[in-house]
């Protein structure tokens, strides 16, 4: 299993930059890219699916902490392999007002070094590890963090864009 200092994608690091297809209620205009939020402090984090217990706290409780994040002057946009339809119906059913990108191929997760093998009840698979980076304005990776657990995270972040 990968762990965080296996990440190709460290604090001081140039962030990779993306376009991804973004669902409707984000205000984007459909689609999401990191050159467009230039100039923004970006919270971008990575979770694995949609609907499912952990991913779902993380979205209320980044959704709930959305207009503190605004007035600290940083965007949050969150990232999984669903697809936009399905990032519609999540951020309908629980109220998101956040920005969810369709990572549907993967290459953006590779890039970050999010798509890694897990293990679970004794099988190993692919898939998303929850992970969050905070962006400079320049675009320069300020944090990371990886193998999120979520509660006091989204706390941890907002100090950290704060401060």
């Amino acid at each position: 299993m990968t762990t965080q200092t296996d990440n190709p994608v460290k604090a001081g690091d140039p962030a990779p930059d993306f376009t991804l297809p973004a669902g409707a209620g984000a205000g984007t205009g459909g689609e999401v890219s990191l050159s467009a939020l230039r100039g923004k402090t970006v919270v971008l984090y990575f979770y694995p699916k949609d609907d499912t217990p952990g991913c779902t706290k993380q979205g209320i409780a980044f959704s709930e902490a959305a207009d503190a994040f605004a007035a600290a002057g940083a965007v949050i946009v969150g990232v999984s392999k669903d697809s936009v339809v399905k990032h519609d119906k999540f951020a309908a059913k629980h109220g998101l007002n956040l920005i969810l990108a369709s990572d549907e191929d993967g290459t953006t997760c590779e890039d970050y070094g999010v798509w890694v093998e897990k293990n679970m009840y004794g099988k190993t698979f692919m898939g998303i590890e929850r992970t969050t980076f905070l962006i400079d304005p320049q675009g320069i990776v300020q944090q990371v963090w990886g193998k999120v657990k979520v509660p006091g995270h989204i706390e941890e972040v907002l100090g950290a864009v704060s401060s």
